[in-house]
């Protein structure tokens, strides 16, 4: 792609571009939508409310323009129901509306929506409006990255962590689906810190965390700096079969790193210690519950030897 408008920052050149999804039951309209994106966009389509949620299961796009008007679930509550969902919530969506009237203008920003784009189309002012929306999401990713990622390692910090987890507690709850959490800790670090210095044991962490968040393959699993040398590791929508099956992934992915740890109780490596937890269809019990019950797990591997994965239903 050449002469990309939307890129500000020149060290964002080698980025891809930007991904937009158009949603409208009208073929003429997506047409005439994508004919104006194609040549600088990513442009993909649905054709209803069920579709596009389905795309966003899959992939977030950068920006959705969404028509308000469409059979079934129609704009207005589609934006609402992407709101409400925490890897969906971000997503600038702007509408696109043949209706001049101000108080739909007025429920579709109470919904979430941050622009309107009238029927029939001016490319000169669509090209604008979906440029400073982009450039603004650019700005404020920038800063959430800033905000909610651990400093040292790259992966989310605490607060991050704690946010997510009560979302998607929620999030599971309402659509009963299950919700698993891994706790990790680092065998014998103060050992290796004694050994080996704190410049090396801050090599280490970001080497174990590039490893944990290497194994996460969806884009709505989480990977966080709990505090110190341990780690933790949000799977929506995963069964408590499917996190232990990938706390042993992170297991051995650590173990395959062959970080030299002299002072280690078993193989002269850096291992870690796991403990996970599962909930069916998080109900009655709070988010801490899962928490506790994790930490109980990554406990309980540490009695029996470390270098090892634990875990149990909560």
């Amino acid at each position: 792609m050449q002469n990309l408008p939307y890129l500000a920052d020149p060290m964002t050149i080698d980025a891809p571009p930007p991904l937009l999804l158009v949603v409208d039951d009208q073929p003429s309209n997506i047409q005439t939508l994508y004919a104006i994106f194609k040549d600088r966009y990513e442009v993909c389509m649905a054709v209803n409310s069920a579709d596009a949620l389905a795309f966003c299961a899959r992939r977030t796009p950068d920006l959705i323009l969404l028509d308000v008007v469409m059979p079934g679930m129609g704009g207005y509550a589609l934006c609402e129901l992407l709101k409400s969902d925490p890897n969906n919530c971000d997503i600038p969506i702007i509408f696109v509306t043949g209706n001049t009237d101000p108080l739909d203008e007025v429920q579709g920003f109470e919904v979430g929506g941050v622009d309107f784009i009238a029927k029939p189309f001016h490319a000169t002012v669509v090209r604008a409006r979906v440029h400073t929306q982009l450039t603004l999401k650019r700005q404020s990713d920038l800063l959430r990255r800033m905000a909610l990622s651990d400093g040292l390692t790259g992966v989310a910090n605490r607060r991050q962590f704690d946010t997510v987890l009560s979302a998607e507690w929620r999030r599971c709850g309402r659509s009963e689906q299950p919700l698993s959490l891994i706790m990790i800790d680092v065998d014998h670090f103060k050992r290796y810190n004694d050994r080996y210095g704190h410049q090396q044991g801050d090599a280490c962490l970001r080497a174990v965390a590039a490893a944990i968040k290497g194994a996460l393959c969806r884009s709505h699993d989480l990977a966080a700096r709990y505090g110190g040398e341990e780690f933790a590791c949000l799977l929506p929508e995963t069964a408590l079969e499917g996190a232990l099956l990938k706390a042993a992934e992170i297991e051995a992915a650590v173990r395959a790193l062959a970080l030299e740890h002299a002072d280690a109780a078993l193989g002269g490596i850096v291992t870690v210690s796991i403990g996970v937890a599962g909930v069916g269809a998080p109900q009655q019990l709070s988010e801490s519950a899962l928490v506790e019950a994790a930490d109980a797990q990554l406990y309980r591997a540490k009695r029996e030897g470390r270098a090892r994965v634990c875990g149990a239903p909560l």
